[in-house]
């Protein structure tokens, strides 16, 4: 019989799909991107940008390690799964927070994300005393507790929020990645860190499509409280196509291999970084949402470079994130999205087009990318040791 420890772990034995509280959990991601759609939308300048870029890199951290929680621990355990309900209610409060996390609402932000990692890491490391696997846990907790310091102080002070929460995510961030090194420990091996390729390439999707979802429902809404004329119709469609393809674009052909690469792959290394590379790709689907609710609101307006930046700046965004996701799989360039990007950054510098046609040249460019890949004019392998 399994001792106590072992039955909190995921067996061999477990299922690699994703759990109903796994899915659960995701629900309050849906309300994350909704209110930081609307944040930038609001704040439509460079540091707009940055401060919703900042809490985007917050939440997005939740669902990270949670995901990597869920893959390393039985889903099936009780103390999981109250786990990721909790995971799911401080994902929720920090969406609630989102609107005012740089004002009035940062203790709550910071309370909520802080409270899910040391929730997380407490009752692990308790669960899993005398065995092997606590000392991951442990190595883990004692990062977040100390990213706790300045989140918490930075929710306190709001003058100093900004510099103290980029000091947070930057030691959040950087942990996984260097291994968690913690003093009288050292760092956690690798074998520690081997992530289930299947799961967690089903779960990168299912956020994507949820991303993607918020693009579709956000020009819906705006589609719904339009005058539903002509141009607005136009402007509805172009958006919704944009959403296919970049949906096509996601699973074709990297996103299709991710679970295999995941499993052979060096997980401090791959599966760290597709983390990062998969909050790039969200954060472009959150500023393709702003951007069609703008070009479907007035599609005819013209000469508004803010506006043509934004409607651009989403698939440029995506699409950076996607090739450098290609990269780290295959270790190739696929040559249409990179020329995509050029022809995006070149239609965002000298285009003065209606709202309705700069729109179109973004859908233009995700379909001629999406057929090129499909007609097999792929990618570039540098030979061995380029």
């Amino acid at each position: 019989m399994a001792s106590r420890p072992e039955r909190l772990l995921r067996g061999g034995g477990s299922p690699l799909s994703a759990s109903f509280l796994e899915l659960f959990f995701d629900l309050a991601f849906v309300l994350a991107l909704s209110q930081l759609a609307d944040h930038l939308l609001h704040d439509l300048t460079v540091v707009g940008a940055l401060r919703t870029a900042l809490l985007l890199a917050g939440v997005w951290w939740i669902w990270v390690t949670t995901t990597w929680f869920a893959d390393w621990y039985d889903p099936q355990s009780p103390a999981v799964r109250w786990l990721l309900v909790g995971a799911a209610l401080g994902s929720l409060l920090t969406g609630v927070a989102i609107p005012h996390a740089l004002d009035g609402r940062g203790l709550l932000f910071a309370g909520a994300y802080v409270s899910v990692h040391l929730a997380r890491g407490a009752v692990t490391a308790f669960a899993l005393r005398g065995h092997p696997r606590q000392s991951r846990a442990l190595r883990i907790l004692c990062w977040f507790s100390v990213s706790a310091v300045p989140w918490l102080v930075g929710g306190l002070l709001p003058q100093w929020r900004v510099p103290l929460w980029l000091l947070a995510l930057a030691i959040d961030l950087t942990g996984p990645r260097i291994g968690w090194p913690t003093p009288g420990m050292g760092r956690i091996g690798r074998q520690e860190l081997h992530l289930a390729g299947e799961h967690f390439a089903e779960r990168y999707q299912q956020i994507m499509i949820i991303a993607l979802g918020e693009v579709v429902l956000v020009a819906g809404l705006s589609y719904a409280d339009s005058d539903l004329a002509l141009a607005q119709t136009a402007a509805f469609l172009l958006v919704f196509a944009t959403a296919v393809l970049i949906g096509l674009l996601y699973v074709t052909p990297a996103g299709q291999r991710l679970g295999p690469a995941i499993e052979h792959a060096d997980p401090s290394w791959l599966g760290v970084i597709t983390g990062y590379l998969h909050l790039l790709m969200i954060a472009g689907l959150v500023v393709t949402a702003v951007g069609g609710e703008l070009s479907i609101a007035d599609p005819l307006r013209t000469g508004d470079l803010t506006a043509v930046l934004v409607i651009l700046g989403g698939p440029t965004l995506f699409l950076v994130g996607r090739i450098l996701f290609s990269a780290a799989i295959h270790r190739r360039l696929s040559w249409p999205r990179v020329v995509a990007l050029f022809v995006l950054a070149g239609a965002a510098a000298v285009l003065r087009l209606p709202l309705l046609a700069v729109s179109a040249v973004a859908a233009g460019v995700a379909l001629a990318v999406v057929v090129l890949d499909h007609a097999g004019i792929r990618s570039y392998r540098p030979p061995p040791g380029a």
